[in-house]
């Protein structure tokens, strides 16, 4: 049975498992006031309008893969201020 929401908690322990370096990031979500959202492909944690678009403030600086056992890929994006920009989760992508 799917789960039909989406845990914070998840993320958390698997930056600690996968990337443990990164406590700036396991700070970020630990902060969130959010713990859980409906299960979607791509869940947005800032209203950054436009990232990475010419003009706009807020720039992609990298992504973060994580993998999870029932959930699949998870791939986090980071702004090169450092802040999480969303959570992708590659396997509820719809394929084109």
């Amino acid at each position: 049975m799917i789960i039909p929401y989406f845990d914070i908690e998840w993320i958390i322990d698997l930056i600690k498992e996968q990337e443990p370096d990164r406590t700036d990031l396991i700070e970020q979500l630990e902060m969130n006031e959010r713990r859980r959202w409906i299960r979607q492909p791509y869940i947005f944690l800032l209203s950054v309008e436009k990232p990475s678009k010419p003009g706009s403030e807020c720039q992609f600086g990298e992504n973060i893969v994580l993998e999870h056992e029932r959930e699949g890929t998870i791939v986090l994006d980071i702004l090169e201020d450092g802040r999480i920009y969303g959570v992708e989760f590659v396997d509820q992508t719809p394929q084109r």
